[in-house]
């Protein structure tokens, strides 16, 4: 699989106080009404750059999936614009509502009152395993397999001296993979089936979203430092 050539995300500020409640919904602008709604609700700085992560990976499945269907720019644009939305807002409700019965259940009802795309809110059910919600479209596939790999190289990342997601290599990764008491917090297995389900290999895949995410290193804090 070839390296992604994903358009910035734009950049954001993790400090930025949230709006106030109701202050955002589906508009003409939705990646933008995204981040704000995404911000009402986390105020965790990690789970803002996993948000963020997420969305480089999927975004760039988006663009990649664009392509490989031809579409004009119009379309390819909203077509992105999906994708990176359903990334940035998987786990918008898991701060406040983090348990099994709440999350992802309460964010979809949010998404749902808030006018957001269908296909976006059956994205983000069918990313947790334990809703049983069946992965039927593409994007529901890549939402799926980007969640749990972005945030195992995001660790990958931060073991190293420069804490720099250019220091991390497909080989490596795979070999903590192995590793159980690294990141034991990370499900392999979703990592492993979320491949085969987009029917990549599973070192294409690592390679799509290490490159995903290291051109995107600034906007998730992984650019490194002196070790």
């Amino acid at each position: 699989m070839s390296e992604t050539t994903s358009n910035p995300l734009p950049q954001q500020d993790l400090s930025e106080p949230p709006p106030k409640e109701g202050a955002n919904a589906a508009g003409a602008n939705d990646r933008e009404a995204a981040w704000r709604l995404l911000n009402q609700y986390t105020q965790s700085a990690s789970l803002l750059k996993h948000a963020l992560s997420v969305e480089a990976c999927v975004r760039a499945y988006g663009e990649q999936r664009a392509a490989e269907l031809g579409l004009p720019p119009e379309e390819a644009r909203a077509l992105v614009d999906t994708y990176a939305i359903a990334g940035l807002l998987h786990d918008f409700d898991y701060e406040k509502y983090p348990s099994p019965e709440e999350h992802p259940w309460v964010g979809n009802r949010i998404l749902t009152e808030q006018g957001w795309p269908e296909e976006v809110r059956h994205a983000i059910l069918a990313h947790a395993e334990y809703t049983q919600t069946p992965r039927v479209s593409h994007l529901d596939k890549v939402l799926f397999a980007c969640d749990e790999l972005a945030g195992f190289l995001t660790a990958n990342a931060l073991v190293k001296p420069t804490k720099s997601i250019h220091d991390v290599n497909t080989p490596s990764v795979l070999k903590k993979m192995k590793d159980k008491a690294f990141a034991r917090g990370v499900n392999r297995e979703d990592i492993v089936t979320g491949a085969a389900e987009l029917g990549v290999d599973l070192p294409d895949h690592i390679a799509f979203c290490l490159a995903a995410m290291q051109q995107h290193a600034e906007e998730l804090g992984l650019a490194g430092t002196t070790p």
